[in-house]
């Protein structure tokens, strides 16, 4: 901070202690106005200037300090000035005092914020931009947030400080009015009888009811905002209670909740019941890790203690159907299906339409049936779990040269003889980096190719570390910091341009994956119409609704995450709210999300790693466990990878997991656990873990932690203890 900034932050931390230590707060109580009410009431009559004055600044002092005592001084106003006088003064005095109180922590803490949390705030102060002002009104018209918070917090957004006076000047009006007439009711009292006077205790269910009554006010407002072009086409009756667009895991989870709870509810998908997990993303994927995992388990199979092995050899490559590979991995899918079909879904009381879904209005969805038809339904809410698809970069030469993504290359592969010979992967992410492995272990010359300086970004660099050296160990050629400029077709041959500064690389090959990552679903189904902001995602509340509180979204088409199981996790909220959010709303929990990287070895991760709680600035202590040591990883000959825990300083309470080994996604379970039910470390070692197994590793870390912090004055003692029980 500059000189100036540290000598008005000195000066109120000088003010703020000589108002603790002159004990100050006594004369802004209820007793000591109580007290003082007569004296205080005579004072204004004989000098009415300059009580008034008077007032008004130490209101001014009290509410830019943000010290305790604006709401009892507000009663005071009441009480002595009346309901007129009182709403006047206090109305002013507390709006002046909370933009000096807004500037103040504008001008000294907003540029060591911004430089600490600059990414963060850039998106708030979009919001500000875009939002702010009926968003500051909302908070000041429901007074559920404390009036100071509202005034630091603002104080370090871009908000034009114009808009925060006369923003706050309108929204505390009516609460100022409520709580001004409450202290003219109190100067009322001259006896105990007195506290039953129906003026005076209607002034405080006044006190009482108005934050809900202003909420209810607020939303009303929102409602006439949003839905006024549409307030002649709400119908009076409506044909279901939900429906939902798409049959993906968020999807079929919405339309399963509602028709178990007795909702009337019809569930729209355009293509495959299941969606992207199913039919091209965790189902297929898994089923092919574990057909190179066997290949590869084959080709060093010395390592089980076999020098050889029966079967036909060529090339040092043990001889396959790679059709026969991919013919599994259909019968899998086909062996799940009943899971998420049509028929079980209409067993369980859901509707199911096959077409195309498309949001006339917040309350009709007009459906485009497979078979040719049309179909409008009417509904009381909407969820949309539109899912998403891969993401195909805008590379020069591409669509000449052809490709394969996540998505395509199931059923492209599935027709091809042979595992392709060369392979180009785009992408280091999660899932370029399994389907680099995999084709690598059935015998593809694989390249990966990703433009960020290390594959799987999101972990911490050991991590990055480890996985590049287990892609490089079955083949894999891993280029980081290589950006992809064009595709060309040379004398027959497909090749890719890539760039590393200035060196240009060309990479001849046979199949290109697109794997760098995917785009949410958002065009195609009427939000454009509706008027519903999307970016990369759609824009939902912390109860998963848009804009239109009757329309939610849930799974990948919502963000923040792009996993099977937190579109599940969503889509409980977003149904819940939907049905029941008249009388109780659920703010989404996104405190423990577990995720997984299913190459070999695996990389599972809950909470905060090393890299997250360092750009939030969250103090951490960390605990480690080679699973190099673990019995039962060297049964297997899996004896790599770590657990690595972060913890609170000094405490056992869990922040974050990472785990690199066999079953990484399994061991993590028990993390995600005692992370959702607040259990530390001490709890996981006082489990009883069976042996051999792997899970015995987290018992092990948990042990480790606990050995880091032994009382050791406390073991000292017990050493002498033992020595003199020896005689010794």
């Amino acid at each position: 901070m500059k000189t100036k900034q540290w000598v008005i932050a000195a000066l109120v931390l000088v003010a703020l202690a000589a108002f603790v230590a002159l004990d100050l707060g006594r004369y802004l109580s209820l007793d000591y106005l109580k007290q003082s009410q007569q004296g205080f009431t005579q004072l204004y009559a004989d000098r009415p200037a300059v009580v008034l004055l008077s007032f008004f600044a130490v209101y001014v002092l009290v509410t830019a300090l943000s010290v305790p005592g604006a709401a009892v001084l507000t009663l005071a106003g009441g009480a002595i000035f009346g309901l007129g006088g009182g709403l006047l003064v206090v109305s002013f005095a507390s709006t002046l005092g909370a933009t000096l109180a807004f500037l103040m922590a504008r001008f000294v803490l907003r540029d060591s914020m911004e430089a600490r949390f600059a990414k963060r705030l850039k998106d708030i102060n979009a919001g500000v931009a875009k939002d702010g002002a009926f968003y500051l009104f909302t908070l000041r018209l429901v007074p559920l947030v404390p009036f100071f918070v509202i005034n630091l917090m603002m104080g370090l957004t871009q908000m034009r400080t114009s808009v925060f006076y006369l923003v706050s000047q309108v929204g505390m009006l009516a609460g100022t009015a409520v709580y001004v007439n409450a202290g003219t009711q109190i100067s009322k009292v001259t006896t105990l009888s007195g506290l039953l006077s129906p003026a005076l205790l209607a002034s405080f269910v006044m006190l009482a009811v108005f934050p809900w009554i202003a909420r209810l006010a607020v939303d009303g407002i929102k409602k006439r905002q949003v839905y006024g072009r549409w307030k002649n086409q709400k119908p009076k009756t409506f044909d279901r209670n939900l429906v939902v667009i798409g049959g993906g895991a968020g999807g079929l989870v919405s339309a399963y909740i509602a028709a178990a709870v007795k909702a009337k509810v019809t569930l729209v998908e355009a293509h495959k019941m299941g969606g992207d997990c199913l039919n091209y993303g965790c189902v297929p994927s898994k089923a092919l890790i574990k057909s190179a995992k066997v290949a590869h388990q084959f080709r060093h199979a010395e390592r089980y203690g076999f020098d050889s092995l029966l079967g036909k050899e060529d090339g040092g490559q043990r001889q396959f159907s790679f059709k026969s590979v991919m013919q599994r991995i259909h019968a899998v899918i086909a062996a799940i299906e009943p899971h998420d079909s049509v028929e079980r879904y209409t067993q369980l009381g859901v509707e199911v339409l096959k077409g195309y879904a498309t949001i006339v209005n917040p309350w009709t969805v007009e459906i485009a049936l497979g078979d040719g038809g049309t179909q409008r339904l009417t509904t009381r809410s909407i969820v949309i779990a539109a899912g998403a698809r891969p993401f195909v970069p805008p590379l020069p030469g591409l669509d000449a040269v052809g490709y394969v993504t996540s998505d395509t290359l199931w059923d492209a592969f599935s027709k091809l003889d042979t595992v392709p010979k060369r392979l180009v992967v785009l992408g280091g992410g999660p899932i370029g980096c399994e389907l680099a492995q995999s084709f690598a272990r059935l015998g593809s010359q694989v390249t990966q190719v990703e433009m960020a300086t290390r594959i799987m970004a999101r972990e911490d660099e050991e991590v990055s570390v480890l996985a590049t050296r287990a892609l490089q160990a079955d083949g894999v050629q891993v280029l980081v910091g290589h950006q992809a400029i064009r595709c060309e077709v040379v004398d027959g041959e497909k090749v890719l341009v890539v760039e590393n500064g200035a060196e240009v690389k060309r990479i001849g090959f046979d199949q290109l994956l697109c794997a760098v990552g995917r785009s949410a679903r958002l065009t195609g189904y009427g939000l454009e119409a509706l008027g519903i902001p999307t970016h990369k995602t759609v824009q939902t509340n912390e109860y998963l609704q848009t804009i239109y509180p009757n329309i939610f979204a849930a799974g990948d088409v919502a963000g923040p995450y792009q996993f099977t199981h937190t579109a599940a996790h969503q889509a409980w909220y977003a149904a819940v709210n939907a049905l029941f959010g008249d009388f109780k709303r659920f703010k989404v929990d996104y405190s423990v999300i577990p995720w997984a990287t299913f190459i070999d070895p695996e990389v599972a991760r809950v909470g905060l790693n090393e890299l997250d709680a360092k750009e939030q600035g969250v103090a951490y202590e960390v605990t480690r466990y080679g699973i190099d040591d673990l019995d039962r990883a060297i049964c297997d000959s899996e004896a790599h990878g770590f657990v690595k825990v972060l913890t609170v300083p000094g405490k056992d309470k869990i922040l974050g997991v990472t785990i690199v080994g066999a079953h990484a996604a399994e061991l993590l379970a028990e993390y995600v656990l005692a992370m959702k039910y607040g259990l530390g470390l001490n709890k996981i070692l006082g489990t009883i873990h069976t042996y051999p197994t792997m899970a015995e590793a987290n018992k092990y870390a948990a042990g480790e932690w606990k050995r880091a912090h032994q009382p050791e004055r406390l073991l000292q003692w017990v050493r002498k203890y033992h020595a003199w029980r020896r005689g010794a």
